[in-house]
């Protein structure tokens, strides 16, 4: 490859990041490692999980994504999130600092950290386990399993939608 072509090709800018990217991304690794995730999944709360999943040993997954970090460090209702997880974890794009996610106020004794592109992702630090109370658990599996076949549902039959309860 001609030098100018090289230096043309290393200098230009990183494709920008975004949300979908950093979705699709954790998805594929969620995927081959067995576990299964719906994104914007409403809360009881009135959060809503920008990834909700189980794993293959039934714990309940949500990912909170973050592009930016005025995002990031605005975000002051992701702690809300804990009470409907056994694991948490932060999804991140690539170029993101990350190291306000090793202070104090971010709890990184209860939160993972995923870094992803729209390609793949990978796992920095593994969520910590903290499990939920069992009648808690059932109703989280309930609501997730319920949007599941409603949105599936949905996608194949438009015509369900008018019974609907929420959104698909």
């Amino acid at each position: 490859m001609p030098d100018d072509v090289s230096n043309a090709l290393s200098s230009s800018p990183r494709p920008l990041i975004v949300a979908p990217d950093v979705v699709r991304g954790i998805g594929r690794l969620f995927a081959r490692n067995g576990i299964w995730c719906l994104p914007e999944m409403p809360l009881r709360s009135g959060l809503r999980a920008d990834m909700m999943g189980v794993d293959g040993k039934g714990d309940i997954v949500i990912v909170e994504i973050k592009v930016s970090k005025a995002d990031l460090l605005g975000d002051t209702k992701w702690t809300g999130y804990l009470d409907n997880c056994d694991k948490f974890y932060w999804g991140l794009s690539p170029a993101l600092d990350r190291q306000c996610l090793e202070t104090d106020a971010f709890l990184p004794s209860h939160c993972g950290i995923i870094v992803a592109d729209g390609y793949d992702a990978e796992i920095l630090r593994p969520a910590p386990t903290r499990k939920l109370a069992a009648n808690r658990r059932k109703v989280e599996m309930e609501r997730l399993a319920r949007t599941s076949m409603r949105r599936l549902v949905c996608a194949s039959d438009p015509y369900t939608q008018r019974w609907n309860e929420t959104e698909c």
